[in-house]
């Protein structure tokens, strides 16, 4: 078996960066995680992300009624049928006739669509406006973390140190697909775990692994196999969820989006308490053949949004048969969108804005912002204008459903941007275990105060070793160390002055052998 191939097979199923890189198998093993999984325990309010990797194309998916002459006139190659479309209740759009289930969750107000969201100076890279989704930057600024991983920091300062633990025994984030994103990233570790795909999940959860082969690699593998299993304190929890869990409804077993949906509705009936899922759905770069040549209804694209929308459509009546469906709010993620004009190849190129869906009891409903604006004479290279940002939809979404302070709001997502109603203002509350996740772990550094225009104090731990300690901006580049000294073991202060630096947010990083910890210190 080459090196590689060993590799590979000894990470499928599961994988918990968060915490091999950064807890070590003494901690996992010693976490106090059997009472926290006696009975049934109450969640607070959950989001579902989709990414649709690949750049959909938003014309062909909202269709805005009012150019459809202009439409039919661009994109010769893809466009649909007038008459195949579906419209939507007091609008002016109509969906791809494949999203019958959105059409339903939209006419009983389950399901909102915000038009010509983007981000200005648009890339057309799918890995740096990747990257620009996820990490909620500028276009032109690189960070190396995720705005839900920013959320899950603010929300669990003192992680990873000391978890899982009795408070918080189950993952802080799950993202099931096969790599593990930017969206979670923290500013000293993953805040999530991946589970690559449905077939791992239920291996996983029945402890049955792919048959090893028969040779001393393979025998390293199952013992490899083992250690993971007996340390895997997040897997455990998993699987006792799972069996706790159930799912109501039937699920269409040739569709991978539904299955995994399939498993967060399940894990969520269990009771985990995950707060943020992200599902990968990918194959929407539709350079070619997102038609059919004879059928524009059918396609490679109609195939995809056919899966989504009847995955999002199950996934809400399973919900609601469980009887938790007020708890869950959902919304998708793109890239980018495609070009005005469709190509020779059935296909259309890598774009600017297209509209984003989200869905839940608890959206307001309709559609935010006007229609994209069809220019009868559009040139190849041109674009439809974005009008929302990206990050102000996401912002709207954590302040109205998870209520988080405003304050916390621009340190998340570096900046202000103005609400979009998403959440019916009635629905918003405040999670009733902010106060036990805020103190939860081990507090290996404090800052005070954490707004300054000068001077900061940072209190940390030390148990008897060298204490590395050091300023960083958001991007993760070192701005100031702080202290490079061996301490006597217990508690330590310093103190610094940032009044050189421009306002914006920083993190203080605290590392003493393998334990790290970072904390935010916004320069006013």
């Amino acid at each position: 078996m080459k090196r590689r191939d060993f590799l590979k097979n000894t990470t499928t199923g599961i994988v918990i960066p968060s915490v091999f890189g950064s807890m070590g198998l003494k901690a996992l093993s010693s976490s106090p995680l059997v009472s926290a999984l006696m009975g049934s325990v109450e969640t607070d309010n959950v989001l579902v992300l989709i990414n649709l990797s690949g750049g959909n194309d938003g014309l062909n998916t909202v269709i805005p009624l009012n150019y459809l002459s202009e439409l039919n006139k661009v994109r010769p190659h893809v466009i649909l049928p007038d008459d195949s479309l579906l419209p939507l209740n007091n609008s002016e759009v109509a969906l791809h006739p494949a999203m019958t289930g959105f059409r339903d969750l939209y006419n009983e107000g389950r399901l909102q669509i915000i038009q010509n969201v983007g981000y200005p100076d648009q890339d057309f890279s799918h890995f740096r406006s990747t990257d620009i989704w996820l990490s909620g930057a500028d276009a032109d600024q690189v960070l190396n973390t995720g705005w839900a991983g920013r959320y899950a920091e603010n929300e669990y300062p003192n992680y990873p140190a000391d978890y899982p633990n009795e408070t918080v025994p189950d993952p802080l984030a799950l993202e099931i697909g096969y790599s593990s994103s930017l969206l979670f990233q923290g500013s000293v570790t993953p805040m999530g775990m991946v589970i690559q795909d449905p077939d791992d999940f239920y291996e996983l959860i029945e402890e049955v692994d792919s048959p090893a082969p028969g040779t001393n690699a393979g025998e390293q593998l199952e013992y490899i196999r083992l250690i993971k299993r007996q340390s895997n304190a997040y897997g455990t929890v998993l699987k006792n969820t799972s069996e706790k869990g159930t799912n109501a409804v039937e699920y269409d077993e040739d569709n991978t989006l539904a299955q995994m949906l399939k498993i967060v509705a399940r894990l969520i009936s269990g009771g985990l308490k995950t707060r943020l899922y992200l599902i990968e759905h990918g194959g929407f770069d539709t350079h070619d053949s997102q038609v059919d040549g004879s059928d524009h209804t059918q396609g490679e694209h109609a195939t995809l949004l056919a899966q989504l929308s009847d995955a999002v459509h199950t996934f809400m009546r399973d919900l609601d048969a469980l009887g938790i469906s007020d708890r869950v709010s959902g919304a998708t993620i793109s890239e980018f969108g495609r070009r005005i004009i469709s190509n020779a190849s059935l296909g259309t190129d890598h774009g600017a804005a297209a509209p984003l869906f989200l869905f839940g009891n608890h959206v307001s409903g309709g559609v935010v912002g006007d229609n994209p604006e069809i220019p009868d004479d559009a040139m190849y290279d041109d674009n439809l204008e974005w009008k929302v940002d990206f990050r102000a939809v996401y912002a709207s979404l954590f302040s109205q459903w998870f209520c988080v302070p405003q304050d916390d709001i621009s340190q998340i997502f570096l900046n202000n941007f103005d609400p979009i109603s998403i959440i019916k203002t009635d629905q918003c509350k405040m999670t009733s275990t902010r106060e036990d996740t805020q103190r939860a772990g081990k507090e290996l550094l404090s800052v005070f105060p954490n707004r300054s225009f000068d001077l900061v104090s940072a209190e940390f731990e030390s148990d008897g070793d060298i204490v590395f300690l050091s300023l960083k901006d958001v991007a993760g580049r070192n701005i100031k160390q702080l202290t490079r000294h061996k301490y006597a073991k217990g508690r330590h202060n310093i103190r610094f002055d940032i009044s050189d630096l421009a306002a914006g947010v920083y993190y203080i990083h605290f590392q003493q052998k393998n334990l790290r910890q970072a904390k935010p210190v916004i320069r006013l």
